[in-house]
C-alpha cells in the first residue's frame, strides 16, 4: 500500500470536478444518438411543455398539513393544489 488515501469525493485526473463552463456546455439526454438511449430504456427525455401549468413557487406549511398530506403517499403536492383549488372554487361559488 502506498499509504495515500483516495479521495473520499471520488474527483482524480479522469474524473475531475466539473467547472461552471462544463455545465453550461452540456448537453442532456434529447442530444443522445438513438441507440445509446436505448441502452438506457429508464431514461425518458420530455418534450417541451405546451403551455405551463404550475408555477414553481416556495411556500412554508405547517407540519401537520405536510404530514398529512404526505400520508397519501406520492403525489402529496399534487393533492395540496387540489384541495387550495376546491376552496377557491366554494369561495366563488
Amino acid at each position: 500500500m502506498s499509504g495515500k488515501r483516495p479521495d473520499p469525493v471520488g474527483f482524480d485526473e479522469e474524473n475531475p470536478e466539473w467547472t461552471e463552463g462544463d455545465f453550461k456546455s452540456a448537453l442532456g439526454p434529447e442530444s443522445l444518438p438513438p441507440e445509446v438511449l436505448a441502452a438506457f430504456p429508464k431514461t425518458r427525455v420530455r418534450g417541451a411543455q405546451k403551455r405551463p401549468t404550475k408555477v414553481p413557487v416556495s411556500v412554508r406549511l405547517s407540519s401537520e398539513v405536510i404530514e398529512h398530506f404526505r400520508a397519501g403517499g406520492a403525489g402529496w403536492q399534487t393533492r395540496i393544489d387540489d384541495a387550495l383549488k376546491e376552496i377557491i372554487a366554494r369561495k366563488l361559488a
